[in-house]
């Protein structure tokens, strides 16, 4: 896996450059002299191959090669090290580690190119995932090194760990690089910091994640950073900070996909703000943000019943409930209708559950329809109804109270009738 750090370029090693460190090397090193006419032929290729005139560049170094036997080993390092240049630039990435490969073999060369070499050869490795050789060629560069090794070379050592899934390792390395960057009242680099990040979410350590979310939320203020610091309080648990984080996001219009929508609309249903929620969705399925689904749809019915808005629960549900297959969204509806003494709709829509059947309480449809027929006075039918909610366990104990109920209102109602017949 890889994570691209981003900024600052890969540091390779023009061939000028390359040319002119020779000088300051004298002290530490015996390095054979470049020779002016081999360094014009040199000069004839980068020419070319500044004229994106690849063929003509590398028939020049290809002509430079065939006397190799009379260059010496600077001279022939410099003529492989333009041929890694030439090739870097064509995005001939294996030819180009191939021709780098070469320069550090041929010894002596100045100490400074053989190690902006290895460098270089660490992170076009890096590049081909061939971290072990990463690591390889930073740890030789380091046995040449004297002073301090610069921050940048150890994220890329916690880069080549981290994609072998060598995680503690890397954390190290990349704490160690932003503390030396912090320490210096300097920002560490962006890129950094999400490669710290992913080390320690593999890690499994959602506390320090957090932590690095905070300072990437204060440094980059991203919309997603945002949203991952809320989530990452969720799995902490922190259910009150990850909304709060969510609701500043939204109000700072960082909320806009259906999913983000969709996760804020929960929190607020679990922390007892159904209406908010309930207002989120419509607006997302409104602007065709969330998509119209049967989850979408349940849910934004199901925040408005929290809400105590039946009314505007019920298109919801109905539209919900036209795509599921079972019939327990009917039934749903069937007991809102009950509540608001819609009795023919609560009737209507309990047939359907009954339907579509697939419910969980088989008797609940029953039970209700009996209810909504008994409040239209039709006792025979509602006790038929009520009697095929008692056929199940889970209705049974109330359909029976209502059976009783309303066999005593038939009673008392066939008795009123016989007294004015008479």
């Amino acid at each position: 896996m890889f994570v691209a750090l981003g900024g600052g370029s890969w540091g390779l090693v023009s061939p000028y450059a390359a040319a002119q460190q020779q000088a300051s090397d004298k002290a530490t090193r015996e390095v054979p002299t470049l020779r002016s006419k081999v360094y014009d032929q040199f000069s004839r290729a980068q020419t070319a191959a500044d004229n994106d005139d690849l063929p003509e560049a590398i028939s020049i170094l290809e002509e430079v090669k065939s006397k190799d036997y009379s260059m010496n080993s600077y001279e022939q390092a410099m003529m492989f090290n333009f041929y890694g240049f030439i090739y870097y630039n064509d995005e001939q990435y294996e030819k180009a580690l191939e021709s780098f490969s070469q320069v550090i073999e041929q010894q002596p060369i100045p100490l400074k190119f053989e190690m902006s070499t290895l460098y270089t050869l660490a992170q076009l490795h890096l590049m081909q995932g061939n971290y072990a050789q990463v690591v390889s060629y930073l740890d030789r560069w380091k046995t040449l090194n004297s002073g301090d090794v610069p921050a940048k070379h150890k994220v890329l050592k916690a880069q080549a760990l981290y994609s072998d899934e060598q995680y503690q390792p890397a954390a190290e390395y990349i704490h160690q690089a932003i503390a030396e960057r912090e320490a210096e009242d300097l920002e560490p680099d962006e890129g950094w910091l999400i490669l710290q990040r992913a080390i320690h979410y593999e890690l499994k350590e959602p506390e320090k994640v957090k932590d690095i979310l905070v300072k990437m939320v204060r440094l980059f203020d991203k919309p997603k950073y945002w949203i991952q610091l809320a989530s990452m309080y969720g799995e902490l648990g922190e259910e009150r900070k990850q909304l709060a984080i969510m609701e500043t996001a939204h109000q700072r219009g960082f909320v806009e996909s259906g999913a983000d929508i969709f996760n804020l609309a929960q929190l607020y249903y679990y922390h007892r703000a159904p209406y908010k929620g309930a207002k989120l969705m419509e607006q997302g399925l409104e602007d065709g943000v969330l998509e119209k689904n049967l989850r979408n749809w349940k849910f934004l019915g199901q925040s408005w019943q929290l809400a105590k808005e039946n009314g505007k629960a019920i298109p919801a549900l109905t539209a919900a409930a036209a795509l599921a297959d079972d019939g327990e969204l009917e039934v749903q509806l069937a007991q809102i209708y009950l509540n608001n003494e819609q009795w023919e709709q609560a009737i209507e829509a309990a047939d359907k559950a009954i339907e579509k059947g697939q419910l969980r309480n088989p008797g609940m449809p029953h039970l209700v329809k009996g209810m909504a027929l008994y409040n239209t006075q039709q006792y025979v039918a509602a006790m038929e109804q009520l009697a095929e909610a008692e056929a199940h366990d889970k209705s049974r104990a109330m359909a029976q109270q209502w059976l009783k109920f309303v066999e005593t209102e038939k009673s008392s109602q066939e008795q009123l009738s016989t007294e004015l017949s008479l």
